[in-house]
């Protein structure tokens, strides 16, 4: 055993800064908060032992700010580093700081981030371990030739993929000998970044997403606390997680046992991880990734094994020994409660929160860093908390969540709760009477998003690209009403809501709201779809940040192609022409940050537009 820590600065906010702070506190171990002013009034920040202001509005200046963490270390006098997960929690350079100024990294080592950190190294790292991954070329996409050769070889479609991608970031499907061309010599102008920043995989349809939740200490000892399945996804980010990962065979679970290990091993990984695969329908196994942190869904591996991972981390941290995981135990179910609209494809959102009543009673645990009154803000991160359910078995586990969801109860901000609802009442995801367990990466969009066939283009994110779309659920709606004085649930189709609504708005007459959720009925979208398709103004949806833009000045569309790509609290929101036209004019470029209402470009739609004005008008 190494050196105790006596004091760690946690380096994140929110949910995950809490979930660090309550272990920490059952260890005796003092903590250090710190905070922007957006989360002041924050549980994370009350509940710590010290707490220090992040000056700044944004990202950079807050929770990324690398000198300004620094100094907060050596202010608090903390003698170790958690950084939670994302922000600085990969930052190779951040780890080498910190060791620097004489305190302890809870994680891998610098030179484990810098291998694992890069997809293409990672690739070489996988090949180096005898971990077979996603066929593809681990190498930078600068010569055509051999994207070419490759795409002939294995078939279209294909994916590039940003070298420093994560979370479904930096993904572009390529359906064709002419997508290809177009994406290699546009690249530069139109994709916001160098050709040397990507590489190509072959695009695997039909697959599932599954991983190990793993640790590894100084003495060498390894294990896998759980396997979990995370294939429930939107934009190629995870909304809904469980462990272990159902319905695997025993020669994949051996398998998945053996990569991880062999990954780990390669690197010399000392710490806890996630090894992510894609398992396809035969049995198959490719390494994805190797995620070196803890994760958001590390609490159902917490559930079934009976662990405390941030316990784990720091025993590990102080050179002890990890923890023989038990053979699991239990079924665990992990809902990401966001602040997103399933009625707009789930687009991130903010706003207040006027109520909120979690559920509770045998085996429910929330993790979340919000109460009534926050304002979730559209600066930061969308998710609001955590839902676990854990059961005696998956059957029962999924029946909990439904109790769980009917007791839910959140007001003044959208979230997924009705979408779980469907999704749990599934049986291609519930597996029941019968049914069998079939589900992969684009199920939920397929299925429950994405409805516009028009959408599905050149240049569109894989979840759009996928090949033949599943045959859509109908889309309704649900209202509690009485008859007879008795309580009942109604649920009606989309499409008659929206015209009784349509009709409603045309009488003047104030919108309902829809009592389940305190969600409303959500025709903004579609109206100010309508509105653009009318002026050839295409405005922002939301505040975000450009990260694409697929399209030039004097290029044709049609009605669903892919316009601009925006990013916001980390997910990847897409722009798409509500008409057919001609770009007139672009006003943004990559990189550069839009306001909600924002012009963003203007097209030409049968000589009607006036750009100079319609702008002006948008303002």
């Amino acid at each position: 055993m190494g050196k105790r820590i006596e004091k760690v600065l946690v380096a994140n906010r929110g949910e995950i800064a809490l979930r660090v702070v309550r272990t920490l506190k059952e260890m005796g171990i003092a903590s250090v908060a710190v905070y922007a002013e957006q989360d002041r009034e924050s549980q994370y920040v009350s509940m710590a032992d010290e707490a220090y202001l992040l000056s700044g509005d944004t990202y950079k200046d807050t929770y990324l700010n690398e000198e300004l963490m620094l100094e907060i270390l050596r202010r608090s006098g903390a003698d170790a580093v958690h950084p939670g997960y994302g922000f600085l929690s990969e930052v190779a350079s951040f780890a080498e700081k910190v060791a620097a100024a004489g305190a302890v990294w809870i994680g891998p080592s610098p030179k484990a981030l810098t291998d694992l950190g890069d997809k293409i190294t990672a690739r070489r790292v996988a090949t180096r371990a005898k971990v077979p991954p996603v066929p593809g070329l681990s190498e930078s996409a600068t010569d055509i030739h051999a994207l070419f050769d490759f795409a002939h070889t294995h078939g279209f479609p294909i994916m590039m993929k940003r070298t420093d991608g994560g979370g479904g970031h930096g993904i572009t499907i390529v359906r064709n000998d002419d997508e290809l061309r177009g994406f290699y010599l546009n690249h530069d102008s139109l994709q916001g970044g160098d050709l040397k920043e990507y590489f190509i995989e072959r695009f695997i349809d039909k697959a599932r997403h599954v991983e190990t939740q793993c640790g590894r200490d100084s003495h060498g000892n390894f294990t896998v606390y759980s396997t979990r399945d995370c294939t429930v996804q939107r934009r190629n980010q995870k909304l809904i997680e469980e462990a272990p990962a159902p319905f695997l065979d025993e020669s994949v679970i051996r398998q998945l046992t053996q990569y991880s290990g062999n990954l780990f091993q390669a690197v010399d990984y000392v710490g806890l991880g996630t090894c992510e695969f894609m398992v396809t329908p035969q049995n198959k196994v490719y390494f994805l990734e190797v995620n070196p942190r803890l994760q958001v869904e590390h609490t159902v591996s917490e559930e079934v094994c009976g662990l405390d991972l941030v316990r784990e981390q720091i025993t590990i941290a102080e050179g002890g020994e990890l923890t023989q995981a038990p053979e699991p135990r239990g079924h665990s179910f992990e809902l990401r409660i966001t602040c997103e609209d399933p009625a707009t494809n789930l687009t991130p959102s903010s706003g207040t929160l006027t109520r909120i009543a979690w559920p509770s009673g045998a085996g429910i645990r929330v993790d979340s860093g919000v109460k009534e009154g926050d304002t979730v803000s559209p600066k930061f991160d969308s998710m609001m908390g955590k839902l676990i359910v854990t059961a005696q078995d998956r059957a029962a586990a999924v029946a909990r969540v439904r109790r769980a969801l009917g007791e839910l109860v959140i007001e003044g901000v959208p979230t997924p709760a009705s979408l779980f609802e469907q999704i749990f009442n599934d049986p291609d995801f519930t597996a029941e009477n019968g049914h069998a367990f079939d589900i992969s990466t684009k199920w939920l969009e397929r299925t429950y998003l994405n409805r516009e066939p028009g959408s599905l283009s050149a240049g569109q994110p894989a979840s759009l690209s996928a090949g033949a779309a599943e045959t859509p659920k109908t889309a309704t709606e649900s209202f509690v009403i009485e008859i007879d004085n008795r309580r009942v649930t109604l649920t009606v189709p989309q499409d008659i809501v929206d015209n009784l609504t349509g009709s409603a708005r045309a009488r003047g007459a104030k919108l309902p709201t829809q009592p389940l959720r305190g969600q409303g009925l959500h025709n903004v979208a579609a109206k100010a779809a309508a509105d653009e398709g009318q002026s050839g103004v295409i405005a922002s949806p939301m505040q975000a940040v450009v990260t694409r833009i697929n399209v030039a000045e004097g290029q044709q569309v049609s009605k669903g192609d892919l316009l601009v790509v925006l990013e916001s609290m980390k997910m990847e929101n897409y722009v798409y022409s509500p008409v057919a036209g001609t770009v007139t004019k672009i006003f943004v470029g990559p990189a550069a940050g839009v306001e909600a209402g924002e012009t963003l470009v203007t097209l030409d739609i049968n000589g009607a537009s006036k750009p100079e004005q319609e702008e002006g008008e948008a303002k």
